[in-house]
């Protein structure tokens, strides 16, 4: 059996795993490999900014899958929107040529996101680990 990765900060310890999903504006398929290859250097260059790691990273025309260590002081939220933000008007400066005849005005990713939690025990598991504490009396 082998033990989880842990991280740590001055107080605590953790593994905090989530797999990030984002989407173009409109799912335009836009993105190209020299695209997807820009993107995956940002944001390895952001998730370092912000205590974080890029675990794992790939895409399609569409959309872009990311496997992020995060750091517990961060709020997912914060995170995501920042990362999406710069992403967006880097890409934008970087390869306005490609994107124009998809987008008009300054976007590229849609506003919604999709984050999920993801490594350790199954929730099933954990749950039955903390039913069988010891209660207090």
């Amino acid at each position: 059996m082998t033990m989880q990765q842990l991280n740590q900060l001055f107080h605590c310890v953790f593994s905090l795993n989530v797999h990030l999903v984002l989407v173009t504006k409109y799912r335009n398929k836009c993105i190209n490999k020299p695209m997807l290859e820009f993107l995956k250097k940002e944001f390895e260059r952001l998730a370092k900014q912000w205590g974080c790691k890029i675990i794992e990273f790939n895409g399609e025309p569409d959309h872009v899958h990311l496997l992020i260590s995060m750091n517990p002081k961060l709020a997912p939220s914060v995170f995501v929107n920042n990362i999406k933000t710069v992403t967006s008007r880097l890409i934008r400066r970087d390869f306005s040529d490609e994107l124009a005849r998809f987008y008009r005005k300054p976007v590229f990713w849609s506003r919604s996101y999709c984050i999920l939690s993801c490594g350790g025990a199954p929730l099933s598991v954990i749950k039955q680990y903390i039913e069988q504490q010891a209660g207090t009396d």
